[in-house]
């Protein structure tokens, strides 16, 4: 897994999901960093799932992302 000042809006990758909250699912998409799959709540921890990263939030170590 990479860092993720090393991740960009636009790129495709496979994350673990790591929490499952009413609003979406939290996937580890960098060692250092998760991101929310907004509105994906039917996904088990710890399954793997294809995201495409929307926005970055460099100051928080988040990312917005949507199934790819």
């Amino acid at each position: 897994m990479s860092r993720f000042e090393e991740l960009n809006a636009g790129d495709v990758l496979v994350g673990q999901v790591v929490k499952v909250l009413p609003f979406g699912a939290f996937v580890s998409i960098a060692d250092d960093a998760h991101g929310l799959l907004h509105g994906e709540t039917d996904r088990q921890v710890g399954s793997s799932v294809t995201v495409r990263i929307l926005e970055i939030d460099r100051e928080r170590n988040r990312a917005s992302l949507t199934l790819a």
